[in-house]
């Protein structure tokens, strides 16, 4: 069965798991399940457990490769259709609502941390998890990292590895949520009034619309790679901040220029990316690597379950009494719980395009705050 682990063989299994989710996505069911961007993570993440492909305890190569080079330039493509026009009536609404999911995380985490009482079965290690939680809920595996790092938990290699599983299972579940709010809520607690139109310009629609050229593919790729290059040089050498703000700003740049807005189908490139991304996310997905824990893995498992539906009952009634915008409160969610990535995934999916920078700006905004919650959330257990 050496043929699982070769990375051509995998590569192609997740390229077929996008071709079917694009397919099952426009049919009736598919569009009730949200879409190729859910299916996709429902797909790969059967495949993954049925062991047809590796899963996160592999410590795969080319899922590591996806997640540090294509994610960020998917973001990069997705980036050249934005007109910043359109976006700045969604900023502030974004920004509330982002913060607003901070601390219903920060609430879920402590709500859930008395209804289960980790620290029976985890003992010490429990309130170092849910700083490390409450920081990956607000910004992402960098803040996570950050907790660990500072008390040594990286050392702690089954419980560090039994705590990634749970949260990337709880994760990919979070992403099926959001992508199904809207359609469920909108017809019971809907709203004629939304925060903001799908305001787009007539050339930025043409480009969407547009099919890809040979031309535009050869700019696309090269520009891609180039701006990942430059980002990571002048991260590394000149600004230590993350590569992935200074490559959102070249694309933002990029975008309002004539020449980059006359390139065909950035979206249709970003768009299967972001697939590709996602198909990594249900390979994550490890039930197995859970259940291995048996006691604790149960535990562990409840309390980030309890602590993320918190999150979202909280977030849900209150941003619905103040917005009622189903879509952008699941983007803004899925921007504390899942990432920027995942939040753009949402934005492209719900065609709301005028999203996808207020979601990397939220998504940069948790970078900031996350670890500075989880510590609060240590100190105040």
């Amino acid at each position: 069965m050496g043929f699982i682990t070769n990375p051509i063989y995998v590569l192609s299994i997740l390229c077929f798991m996008v071709i079917l989710s694009v397919y099952a996505g426009k049919t009736k069911i598919g569009r009730q399940f949200g879409g190729a961007a859910l299916l996709v993570i429902l797909f790969t993440a059967v495949v993954a457990n049925l062991k047809l492909i590796p899963t996160a305890s592999d410590s795969f190569e080319l899922y590591d490769i996806i997640f540090k080079y294509i994610a960020p330039i998917s973001i990069f493509y997705l980036l050249l259709n934005v007109n910043i026009k359109s976006i700045k009536k969604a900023g502030l609404p974004m920004v509330g609502l982002f913060v607003l999911g901070s601390i219903a995380t920060t609430i879920g985490i402590l709500i859930s941390w008395f209804l289960i009482s980790p620290q029976e079965i985890l003992g010490d290690d429990g309130k170092i998890i849910a700083g490390m939680l409450t920081g990956t809920y607000t910004g992402g595996s960098v803040n996570f990292n950050a907790i660990a790092l500072e008390y040594g938990f990286q050392k702690k290699g089954f419980l560090y590895a039994g705590t990634i599983a749970v949260d990337n299972v709880v994760t990919a579940i979070w992403i099926m949520v959001t992508l199904a709010i809207p359609i469920f809520l909108n017809k019971i607690w809907s709203s004629n009034v939304k925060i903001n139109t799908k305001a787009v310009s007539n050339t930025e629609v043409a480009n969407n619309n547009a099919n890809i050229d040979s031309k535009s593919l050869v700019w696309l790729i090269f520009l891609g790679i180039w701006a990942y290059y430059i980002s990571d040089i002048i991260s590394e050498n000149f600004i230590k901040i993350p590569s992935i703000l200074i490559l959102t700003t070249i694309g933002i740049i990029l975008a309002q220029t004539r020449f980059i807005s006359k390139i065909k189908g950035s979206q249709t490139l970003g768009l299967y990316l972001v697939y590709l991304f996602l198909a990594v996310i249900g390979a994550f997905c490890e039930l197995s690597a859970v259940s291995q824990l048996q006691d604790i893995g149960a535990t562990l498992l409840i309390f980030t379950s309890i602590a993320v539906l918190i999150h979202g009952l909280v977030f849900i009634f209150i941003g619905g009494l103040v917005y009622r915008d189903w879509e952008m409160i699941s983007i803004a969610s899925q921007a504390n719980i899942g990432g920027g990535a995942s939040a753009i995934a949402l934005a492209e999916s719900f065609d709301r395009k005028e999203l996808i920078l207020p979601a990397i700006l939220v998504g940069s905004l948790g970078n900031a705050l996350g670890t500075y919650l989880g510590f609060l959330v240590i100190y105040i257990l």
